[in-house]
């Protein structure tokens, strides 16, 4: 029997890529796709969840229920915003949403996409890597049967993606020439997300090398 998914971040950069994979993976019957804008996508194993935020989701716990992982791929840049500010979306509302999911459906696995540089020990000087690393650590310690962090690096758009910004589909490939080390496909990304259900990997955070070798899995 395949796996159902819940997955957030489906309008943009990583979350369509991810959403593409699960869609096109036989391994995977049904992904419930949560957030306040409709993907745009239709497909059979497609259903969407409109909420206002991650905080407000009391009245959904019945559609949470019975699903396998939740692939947690939303995100914003902290360019231009304060500490507060970007903990209150990327920690907290993250945080809100781990724990409704783990409510609704208490044998679910987490993966939570966070970035390359991350900072695990919540001490450094860049604000985003704190916070990320701060999300991360609280994560693992919800209770969860397993979960996983995914710091990805550069990331080559999948053919069909519509969400990629112009400075992305510019930049990624002189990137991805000059950096091979740093970058994956995003095809990789969605491959390691769905395997790290089905076969499970030793390690709970995820390098960009990481990444390459379980979607290979």
């Amino acid at each position: 029997m395949g796996k159902k998914i819940i997955l957030t971040g489906a309008t943009g950069y990583v979350g369509e890529g991810v959403l593409l994979e699960c869609l096109a993976n036989s391994a995977i019957d049904e992904v419930l796709s949560v957030g306040r804008k409709a993907s745009g996508k239709s497909h059979s194993k497609l259903k969407e969840l409109l909420v206002k935020d991650f905080f407000s989701l009391d009245t959904a716990k019945e559609q949470l229920r019975g699903y396998d992982a939740c692939f947690f791929c939303a995100g914003i840049s902290s360019v231009g915003m304060n500490e507060a500010d970007y903990t209150r979306i990327t920690y907290d509302a993250t945080i809100a949403f781990s724990k409704a999911v783990l409510a609704a459906s208490p044998g679910i696995q987490f993966n939570y996409v966070s970035g390359a540089a991350t900072d695990g020990s919540e001490q450094g000087r860049i604000m985003w890597a704190r916070v990320k690393g701060r999300t991360e650590n609280e994560i693992g310690r919800l209770g969860f049967k397993q979960s996983y962090n995914f710091r990805p690096g550069i990331m080559k758009p999948s053919p069909g993606q519509r969400n990629p910004k112009t400075w992305q589909r510019i930049l990624v490939p002189i990137f991805s020439v000059l950096l091979p080390r740093s970058t994956c496909r995003m095809q990789d990304m969605g491959l390691a997300m769905i395997n790290s259900v089905l076969k499970g990997y030793p390690m709970r955070t995820l390098e960009v090398k990481d990444i390459k070798v379980l979607a290979k899995a």
